[in-house]
């Protein structure tokens, strides 16, 4: 192997290492309070070089969270192509895809507070959209899974047909997701009440549920 193909592979893999570490790193600590100069020491590198491979924090950050979604992306995406789920009636299917938001919500909250601090970080920085396109391709995209669970529903006569079915995708994920990071930012005001936190997540896939599925004519 060529000097400069050993010396390629040696700084991908310190990349790949960073990124890795750097994720762990905002998951349990947060993105504000991790600094460039923990990494680095959490890598065995000097921060220079973290520097040199990723230009400023906000990249790293972009890439710990880009290695995040794709864990979890790859870790879900095996349980909806199974013939087990998809022996399942439209309905059942859409259900349970729908209730994979509370499993985010029981098993990644920690996750699912890093993306809402990451929203923020987001919001408050000028960060061009272009540096975004392998974050968003990462981010689990439950769309094709439900359509084709809604699709199975029309055959098997388990669904409405009379509704505008992508726009009841985007309302029902962004109202979960929303829903989900406002829950675990934990209560602001005096009157916030979140002891049924769980509850109030279930009432919604429920109400979805509901509105898809097909009623039985009396």
């Amino acid at each position: 192997m060529e000097p400069q193909m050993i010396a390629d592979s040696q700084k991908s893999r310190r990349i790949e290492h960073a990124v890795a570490i750097s994720a762990k790193m905002f998951l349990k600590n947060g993105i504000d309070a991790v600094k460039m100069t923990d990494i680095a020491d959490a890598c065995g590198v000097g921060v220079a070089t973290l520097y040199r491979y990723f230009g400023t924090k906000t990249s790293i950050t972009i890439a710990a969270m880009t290695h995040l979604w794709s864990e979890l992306k790859r870790m879900y995406e095996q349980v909806f192509e199974t013939d087990t789920f998809r022996s399942q009636s439209g309905i059942k299917q859409l259900s349970d895809l729908m209730r994979m938001y509370l499993v985010l919500y029981d098993s990644h909250g920690d996750f699912m507070r890093l993306v809402g601090e990451f929203d923020l970080m987001l919001q408050s920085g000028d960060v061009p959209k272009e540096a975004l396109r392998d974050y968003e391709q990462s981010i689990i995209n439950f769309y094709p899974f439900l359509e084709n669970a809604y699709l199975t529903g029309l055959k098997d006569g388990t669904v409405r047909d009379d509704i505008d079915f992508k726009l009841f995708y985007l309302t029902f994920g962004h109202s979960m997701l929303e829903l989900c990071k406002k829950l675990l930012r934990g209560e602001l005001l005096p009157s916030d009440d979140f002891s049924a936190a769980r509850e109030e997540l279930s009432m919604l896939v429920k109400i979805g549920v509901s509105y898809l599925e097909k009623q039985k004519q009396p």
